[in-house]
C-alpha cells in the first residue's frame, strides 16, 4: 500500500477542516467542537499509520521551487507528537472555552497551526519548511492574542516581532545557501555541505538560518517573547506554544546539527553555549517568578535549554553521538507530553478562579485528589526524579556530557569547560526541583490565609469528566515511559537515530544503576538547598498581617525586552531598515540612470527633459557638455557601496 498521500492529507487536511469547522460553528457551536475534536483524531491516526513506514510526496512547480514532503523515522515521531497533543487541548478546549467569546476564531486558527506546523515536521527542503514555519507564526499569533486583553496584546506583538524577525533573517540565509548549493532539499544541502573544505561562508549562512530557529524555540537571546505570551494566551494554547510550536524551531536546529553540520565540532560548541545559558536563564527566572503559567513558561525556556545542550553535545561527540541523540529526541518528546499535563492543568486552576497568582491560588488545590496526582505527575517527570519519563532523557543527556569529558580525559586535553558545563547541567536541574516544588506545595499543600480568594467562577464541578480523562490519561503516559524506557522510550529513539547520523548505543544503557542514579540525587539535593533557603527564606516574606507571602523579587531593570529590544525595534532598527531601503532605491534609481545615459546620450544628441534630468546625466543645451545630476551623482555612490558590500560578503 502506497502511504504516500498521507503526507499531504496530514498537512492540509487540518486547513480544510478548520474552514468547514467555522461554517459548523455558525450554525451550532456543539458540532463544531465536536468537528474538531474528529478532525483532530483523524490527523492522529494518520501519522501513528506513516510509523514504521518510508514515505515521500511532492508538489512540484508550487511557487517555483515546489512543495516536498518526507515521512522517516524522526519526522513521523513528531507527527505523531504533535497530532496527539492537538487532540488532547483540542478536547479539552470545550471546557475551557465554554464562556468565551470568538470561540470559532479560536478553532479555525487552532486547525490552521496543526497543519503549518505538521507541514513544518514533515518538510524535505528548507523551502518548504520556511513557508509553513511562516503560515504557523502568523495562525497562532491569533491564538495568543485571543483574549484581546492589553496585555495579551502587547505580549502577543512580541511574539509576532520575534517571528517576523526571526523569519526574515532566516529567509535570507535561504537565499544565499540556494545561491551557494543551487538546493535547499536537506539531503542534498547535507551532501554539499559535506563536500566543502572552506566553511566560512557557510558556517555564516547556517547562523542566520539558526537566527530564525531558535526564535521559533525561544533560544537566547531571542527567548523574549516566550516568558510573556504562555501566561497571557488561553490554557490550551499555552499547551501547544510549550510543547509543539517551539520545537518546530528545535526541529530545525537539528536540520543544522544533525544533516548541515553533522559531526562539526564548532557548531556543536556554538549550540552548547547558547543552551547553556538559555537552560541556566530560564530556570533562575522560574525560580523567581510568582505566577503559575509563567513559572511553567520560564521553565519551557529552560527545557529548551537542555534539548538544545543535547544538540550541541552531538556535534562535539561526532559519531559517537548515540547518547546525546537519543537525549535530544527523548527530551523533545517528554518535555512536550509534561508541560501538556502541566500547562492544562494550570488551565484548570485558572478557568475555576481566573488567577494565576501563587499568593491568589494558595491552597486551591488541597481537597482536589485527583488534580493534585495529575499535577505531581507532571512534578516528578519535569524534574528528573527516577521511575518518571524525564529522568530518562536528562540521563541520557547527562552521560553523554561525562562521555565526552572522559574523550578529552583520554586525549589529554583540558576537562574544564565541560566540566563547567555539567555542573551547570545538573544545578540548572537542582533549580528545576526547587520552582516546581515551589507551586506544587503553593496550590496543593499549604492554606490560603484569604480563602475568600479561592471561590470559583463556575458552579458545579471544578472540571468535567470529559476534561478529567483526558489530563488523567496524559498524566499516567509520563510514569509509564520511565518505568519502561526499554520498551517504550528506547523505540522513539530508535526510530530517530538514521535522521540524527547516530545508531542505537554499542550496549544496552542501565538507567537504574548507581552511576546513573548518582546525578539525580545531586540534583534532588540542590533542588532541596534552594527550595528551603532561598525560595523559603529568601522570596517570601510576611505581610501586615504576619502572614508568608511569596514575593517577586527579580529586579524590574533586567528586563530585556523593555531595556533593549523594544527601543532597539522602535528607535535606530527603523532608521538602518531606511538606510538600507534607500540605499537600495537609489540603487535602483542608479541603475536606470544608467539606462538613460546610454539611451538619450547618444550619437544622435537627443537632449535629456529637464523633468529627468535629477535622475540622469544629460547634455547641457548652451555648452553640449554632459552634466550628472544630482540624483545621479547619488546614486553612483549608493552602487559603489552595495558593491563594497557584495565584495566583502564574498571575502568573507
Amino acid at each position: 500500500m502506497d502511504f504516500s498521500i498521507i503526507l499531504p492529507l496530514l498537512v492540509f487536511f487540518p486547513m480544510v477542516a478548520a474552514a468547514l469547522g467555522y461554517v459548523i460553528g455558525r450554525k451550532n457551536k456543539n458540532a463544531r467542537s465536536l468537528w474538531a475534536n474528529f478532525a483532530t483524531c483523524l490527523v492522529f491516526i494518520g501519522a501513528i499509520l506513516l510509523y514504521g513506514k518510508h514515505a515521500s510526496f511532492e508538489i512540484p512547480g508550487f511557487c517555483g521551487l515546489g512543495l516536498s514532503f518526507d515521512g522517516d523515522g524522526l519526522r513521523v515521531v513528531m507527527a505523531i507528537l504533535t497530532s496527539f497533543i492537538w487532540l488532547m487541548t483540542t478536547v479539552f478546549s470545550k471546557e475551557y472555552f465554554a464562556h468565551y467569546h470568538n470561540r470559532n476564531r479560536y478553532y479555525f486558527f487552532m486547525l490552521m497551526t496543526l497543519g503549518a506546523t505538521l507541514g513544518v515536521f514533515l518538510s524535505a527542503d528548507l523551502y518548504t519548511t520556511f513557508i509553513f514555519f511562516e503560515i504557523m507564526s502568523f495562525t497562532s499569533f491569533v491564538v495568543v492574542i485571543h483574549d484581546e486583553s492589553e496585555v495579551a496584546i502587547r505580549a502577543a506583538h512580541t511574539y509576532l516581532g520575534v517571528a517576523v524577525i526571526g523569519g526574515l533573517v532566516m529567509l535570507m540565509g535561504l537565499f544565499m545557501m540556494y545561491s551557494m548549493a543551487g538546493t535547499l532539499n536537506i539531503d542534498t544541502l547535507a551532501e554539499f555541505v559535506a563536500s566543502q573544505k572552506d566553511k566560512g561562508r557557510i558556517y555564516a549562512v547556517g547562523v542566520l538560518i539558526l537566527f530564525g530557529f531558535g526564535a521559533k524555540a525561544g533560544l537566547f537571546p531571542l527567548h523574549i517573547w516566550l516568558p510573556e505570551a504562555h501566561p497571557v494566551a488561553p490554557a490550551p494554547a499555552s499547551a501547544l506554544l510549550s510543547c509543539i510550536l517551539t520545537k518546530t524551531g528545535v526541529y530545525g536546529m537539528l536540520v543544522l546539527g544533525c544533516k548541515l553540520f553533522l559531526y562539526d565540532a564548532n557548531w556543536g560548541n556554538l549550540v552548547l553555549i547558547l543552551g547553556v545559558i538559555t537552560m541556566v536563564l530560564g530556570a533562575v527566572l522560574a525560580v523567581f517568578s510568582v505566577n503559575l503559567k509563567r513559572t511553567l513558561a520560564c521553565s519551557s525556556l529552560s527545557q529548551i535549554g537542555f534539548v538544545a545542550i543535547a544538540i550541541g553535545m552531538q556535534g562535539l561527540l561526532g559519531s559517537h553521538n548515540a547518547l546525546a541523540a537519543g537525549g535530544t529526541i527523548l527530551h523533545v518528546a517528554n518535555h512536550s507530553l509534561l508541560k501538556l499535563v502541566l500547562f492544562m492543568s494550570a488551565g484548570v486552576v485558572y478557568m475555576n478562579l481566573h488567577r494565576l497568582n501563587l499568593n491568589e491560588i494558595r491552597g486551591w488545590g488541597k481537597d482536589k485528589p485527583l488534580l493534585k496526582f495529575i499535577f505531581l505527575m507532571g512534578v516528578l517527570g519535569i524534574t528528573g526524579i527516577p521511575l518518571w519519563n524525564g529522568y530518562i532523557s536528562k540521563t541520557l543527556i547527562h552521560e553523554s556530557i561525562v562521555e565526552y569529558i572522559v574523550i578529552l580525559q583520554e586525549a589529554g586535553l583540558s576537562t574544564g569547560y565541560m566540566q563547567t558545563v555539567e555542573w551547570l547541567f545538573l544545578f540548572s536541574g537542582g533549580l528545576t526541583l526547587a520552582y516546581m516544588t515551589k507551586i506544587f506545595v503553593a496550590l496543593f499543600v499549604e492554606t490560603n490565609p484569604h480563602p475568600e480568594k479561592l471561590h470559583a467562577h463556575n458552579h458545579g464541578p471544578y472540571m468535567n469528566k470529559v476534561t478529567a480523562t483526558v489530563l488523567t490519561i496524559s498524566a499516567l503516559i509520563l510514569p509509564i515511559l520511565g518505568m519502561f524506557p526499554h520498551v517504550t522510550a528506547d523505540k522513539i529513539a530508535d526510530a530517530s537515530y538514521h535522521f540524527m547520523g547516530a545508531h542505537a548505543p554499542d550496549h544496552a544503557v542501565h538507567y537504574f544503576a548507581w552511576v546513573n542514579l548518582k546525578g539525580a540525587v545531586i540534583t534532588i539535593v540542590i533542588g532541596a538547598l534552594v527550595y528551603f533557603l532561598f525560595i523559603r527564606k529568601v522570596l517570601m516574606s510576611k505581610d501586615q498581617n504576619g502572614n508568608l507571602v511569596y514575593v517577586d523579587r527579580w529586579p524590574k531593570g533586567l528586563n530585556l525586552e523593555n531595556k533593549i529590544y523594544r527601543p532597539a525595534l522602535l528607535s535606530w532598527m527603523p532608521f538602518i531598515g531606511g538606510f538600507f531601503a534607500r540605499m537600495m532605491g537609489s540603487f535602483s534609481d542608479g541603475i536606470v540612470a544608467i539606462l538613460r545615459m546610454i539611451i538619450f546620450n547618444d550619437d544622435s544628441g537627443r537632449v535629456v527633459p529637464p523633468e529627468d534630468q535629477y535622475f540622469s546625466a544629460y547634455k547641457d543645451e548652451e555648452t553640449e557638455e554632459v552634466v550628472y545630476g544630482e540624483g545621479f551623482a547619488k546614486s553612483l555612490l549608493m552602487i559603489g557601496v552595495g558593491l563594497a558590500i557584495a565584495m566583502l560578503y564574498i571575502l568573507v
